[in-house]
């Protein structure tokens, strides 16, 4: 069974066909769902963890994204801290930075970057990151904070956009690598190349859906079970087996999440 190791389910976009979307991610051989936050709003960051709370394959996390940094005042810091003690939330984020689109000041979201690592360390749940066009920043951020040494939180580079070089210098600190539908795109060699540079305890997979859907569904609202197609090319990549990516990069996501075993 494959771990789709971010999600946005929880998400309005799945709210007419849930059950249905969740049905046939397990006929795809999907079994576990890690729901990651985006919150627009302080109302909607819970919302991950009310959709994992009603099936038990759902995990959550808790966190905002860098494009929403500059909303976060104490009342939003006061409520991830609560929600971070949740017996669902299994991480932190998605926080990072994100220089592309720059919705948020760069310094907030440095600030963020820092303040949600610190949430992380404290709890002792890893922290999921959103990078795009900052891979040198981010990288000294996490290097700084020590992230994926002992005794400092484990950290996932969500979605990974960047070049083989920078694989390999998340892989140097110990991050876990996770590869989205991009990977499938024509366009998309230099991240081909990227999932060679990972180790194989420290990869992992994910549909980031809506999003993203991966070839040959592109175009088309992402889910879990279209999972199976980015597994294919990261396994032939990371020169595996489908089977044996599926269990390596699902004992990954327990590992880094802290999941029960299905």
């Amino acid at each position: 069974m494959y771990i789709d190791s971010h999600a946005h389910l929880h998400g309005k976009e799945f709210d007419g066909d849930r059950a249905e979307v969740l049905a046939r991610a397990r006929a795809a051989g999907v079994g576990t769902i890690v729901l990651v936050a985006a919150p627009q709003s302080l109302e909607e960051l819970d919302q991950p963890v009310r959709v994992a709370q009603t099936d038990p394959d759902l995990w959550a996390t808790v966190g905002v994204h860098p494009h929403d940094a500059r909303l976060l005042d104490e009342a939003w810091w006061a409520a991830m801290e609560r929600l971070a003690a949740h017996p669902r939330v299994v991480a932190i984020g998605e926080t990072g930075l994100d220089y592309h689109y720059d919705h948020s000041p760069r310094e907030a979201q440095r600030e963020a970057f820092a303040r949600q690592i610190d949430l992380a360390r404290r709890t002792g749940k890893p922290v999921v990151c959103h990078v795009r066009d900052a891979h040198g920043e981010a990288h000294d951020i996490l290097a700084r904070e020590g992230v994926g040494r002992p005794g400092a939180p484990d950290g996932i580079i969500h979605c990974f956009t960047g070049t083989p070089e920078d694989a390999a210098a998340y892989a140097a600190l110990g991050l876990y690598v996770s590869f989205s539908g991009i990977a499938t795109f024509k366009t998309a060699g230099a991240i081909r190349d990227a999932v060679k540079e990972v180790p194989l305890d420290r990869l992992l997979i994910e549909t980031d859906c809506p999003f993203l859907a991966p070839v040959p569904m592109r175009g088309r609202r992402n889910e879990p079970a279209f999972l199976v197609h980015t597994a294919e090319v990261i396994a032939r990549e990371a020169g595996v087996s489908a089977e044996e990516l599926a269990a390596r990069t699902s004992a990954n996501a327990r590992a880094v999440f802290s999941l029960t075993p299905a």
